[in-house]
């Protein structure tokens, strides 16, 4: 089961399969769980979710992350990032116990979220608040320019309201967290990401353009 890992020529690695750690991106794979179901993702794909070293055949827990986070001198890592198969906001508590500890150990270790921003509607509340000073970035995926267009690609559990629902969430994150960012990948074509930055725009959130992989 990987827990910890990161990105090595374009393909994930076990942190404990890098010898130099030095400035490399740690991620934390907490769980398979989403509530979309992409086209675009491996989560769809049977072999991929036999196959892929990050399919987990059960959730770790709390401790069994902190204990592998142990085994590590934390100040090498450039950021530590809650990014595996699935959504990590599926697991918000234990994600918050998780960073406000690498907080505590490693202060001015940058810490970020890559998500797909419908954690207000899952919860049926906003939990933006609890995010505040112990989360650095966040990451949300903006997927499409409109709300017919994400829905479609990313079929999402709460329907048509989910565009609007991942952007409120954006917008919120910007009184708790430094950085928050939308992202798009670069397969949509430059006329949807011209409408894409005009969204992150008028919204006052920057927008990353990520090349698509297969």
């Amino acid at each position: 089961m990987t827990i910890l890992y990161t990105l090595y020529n374009n393909s994930y690695i076990d942190i404990r399969h890098i010898q130099n750690k030095k400035d490399v991106s740690l991620y934390i794979n907490l769980t398979n769980r989403c509530p979309c179901a992409c086209t675009f993702c491996l989560r769809q794909t049977k072999e991929m979710m036999k196959d892929n070293s990050l399919w987990l055949e059960t959730e770790p827990t709390v401790q069994e992350v902190i204990n592998e986070l142990s085994r590590y001198d934390l100040t090498l890592f450039k950021e530590c990032v809650f990014c595996g198969f699935g959504e990590p906001t599926e697991r918000l508590d234990d994600l918050l116990t998780i960073a406000a500890h690498l907080k505590q150990t490693c202060p001015y270790l940058p810490v970020r979220i890559n998500t797909n921003g419908l954690a207000n509607l899952m919860y049926a509340t906003d939990i933006t608040p609890r995010l505040k000073g112990i989360i650095d970035i966040i990451s949300i995926s903006l997927n499409a320019p409109s709300a017919k267009e994400y829905l479609e690609l990313t079929r999402s559990r709460f329907g048509m309201a989910s565009f609007e629902g991942m952007l409120d969430f954006a917008v919120k994150c910007k009184s708790y967290v430094p950085v928050v960012a939308v992202t798009i990948v670069d397969i949509i074509g430059e006329e949807k990401i011209r409408q894409c930055q005009e969204i992150a725009d008028q919204l006052g959130l920057s927008l990353r353009v990520r090349p698509f992989e297969e």
